[in-house]
């Protein structure tokens, strides 16, 4: 394929699309191929014309001499100062992307060597005009993004689309996540959590919530399960008695009122040990935990036994294998509801995104106070990262082939260019039409 690259004529192989603009096969571009040779072709004919007028009323001056008609200056001037006129803006408008005629003219094919610098002066600008963190916060305070977010998440009709996002995202961070980097993940994150000790730690919050007395709670409920089993502790008393308590040969109802007593006084104490806070067991319960509690911080003994237990507990195969298996059997049914448009997982996160924009939406103040949180954050983003934030546009800018981009923004803004030299030609008539008229005018 090839274009018209200098408006004479003259063509040359179309190089490839830079990076950063569209295929150089689209429609659109090719559409804007076909409107700019238009263009072209129309300038050019303007150019053409002119020097047509030109040429004729040479003809004429020569042919009459001093008998020529006084129309004929007056159409010369302008049609000449319009040849004049289309030639510089024809040469100012192919300047920008190459070099006229293929002559390498100091100060042309700007774009091409400009290319660089173009970018560094664009990126420039928008930091100095764009970047400033006074506009970025006015800009993020008058978007009222909070409020536009939640009252489209509040509206019910978008509640499908609300579950499919959210359902593909769900679907893309599982797929992101390969089952063996999530078993490595879990071994890593059970190695790192057995490095420290945790006897110490375990120990101060032991003490710190008898302190507070926040184990009441746990030992009412341990009161209350053993005298729940106690109450129905009477077959195992029963057994346990006739098998391991006095000989063998006793007679059966020795048997039967050994049970019942054992039965009864250990309803009556564990019910006495439940109804009473101050009752002497649980006090000692307080004491065994208080103990407990100092040894685990103390005792060399203890801290080593305990260090032991959990090395066995947390490095076990098994530990590491329930964890991976847990995440496998959880993945599996995760992409299953998340098939399924009227899963409940879906139908959760979409209640939930609906309740979530209502409850933003129909709150004021909660919206101040979020446009604050991003006012914050985009104040934050300008003043920190706006230079890195620019150097996307410079290096995108720096990685263009120099060919390839100047052809592609002379495809985008070509068209328009092209004005410029019909304009130039019909200026350029008509300021020759006047200077000559003004010419005749002072010197008849």
């Amino acid at each position: 394929m090839t274009t018209d690259v200098s408006g004479t004529g003259r063509h040359r192989a179309a190089p490839t699309s830079a990076p950063g603009f569209s295929s150089g096969g689209s429609a659109s571009d090719d559409r804007r191929r076909r409107d700019l040779r238009k263009m072209k072709l129309l300038a050019t004919s303007f150019l053409i014309v002119a020097a047509v007028i030109y040429l004729f009323t040479r003809y004429l001056e020569h042919r009459d001499g001093a008998d020529v008609a006084a129309w004929v200056g007056y159409v010369r001037a302008a049609s000449e100062a319009g040849m004049v006129g289309a030639l510089a803006d024809w040469f100012a408008v192919t300047a920008l992307f190459r070099h006229p005629l293929g002559i390498p003219i100091p100060h042309t094919a700007l774009i091409r060597k400009k290319k660089d610098d173009i970018g560094d002066q664009l990126g420039g600008f928008i930091e100095e005009n764009f970047m400033t963190p006074e506009v970025i916060v006015q800009r993020a305070e008058q978007l009222d993004l909070p409020r536009r977010v939640a009252t489209w998440l509040a509206d019910p009709n978008n509640a499908p689309r609300v579950s499919d996002e959210a359902a593909r995202a769900i679907k893309l961070a599982s797929e992101m996540l390969r089952d063996e980097d999530i078993e490595q993940f879990i071994q890593a994150t059970l190695r790192w959590a057995a490095e420290p000790e945790w006897a110490p730690p375990i120990g101060r919050i032991l003490h710190q919530l008898i302190a507070e007395d926040r184990l009441e709670p746990v030992f009412q409920l341990l009161c209350d399960r053993a005298h729940d089993w106690a109450l129905g502790s009477q077959d195992l008393i029963d057994r346990v008695v006739e098998s391991d308590v006095g000989p063998a040969w006793k007679p059966k109802f020795v048997t039967n009122l050994m049970g019942d007593r054992i039965y009864r006084e250990l309803v009556d104490f564990t019910y006495k040990v439940r109804a009473d806070p101050n009752h002497e067991m649980r006090r000692s319960m307080h004491e065994f935990v208080k103990q407990f509690a100092d040894d685990l911080q103390n005792d060399p003994e203890m801290v080593a036994r305990f260090e032991n237990i959990k090395r066995e507990l947390v490095g076990s195969e098994e530990v590491a294998g329930a964890a991976s298996t847990a995440w496998n059997t959880g993945k599996a049914v995760i992409e299953q509801m998340l098939a399924d448009p009227n899963s409940t997982l879906r139908n959760t996160l979409t209640d939930a995104a609906i309740n979530l924009g209502i409850r933003i939406r129909d709150d004021r103040p909660l919206q101040e106070k979020m446009n604050w949180w991003v006012a914050r954050v985009a104040n934050h983003l300008a003043t920190n990262y706006s230079r890195e934030i620019i150097s996307v546009i410079t290096e995108t800018v720096r990685g263009w082939d120099a060919e390839d981009t100047s052809r592609k923004i002379e495809l985008q803004v070509g068209r328009d260019l092209q004005f410029i030299r019909i304009n130039g030609t019909v200026v350029g008539s008509l300021a020759g039409l006047v200077i000559y008229t003004i010419s005749v005018l002072i010197f008849p």
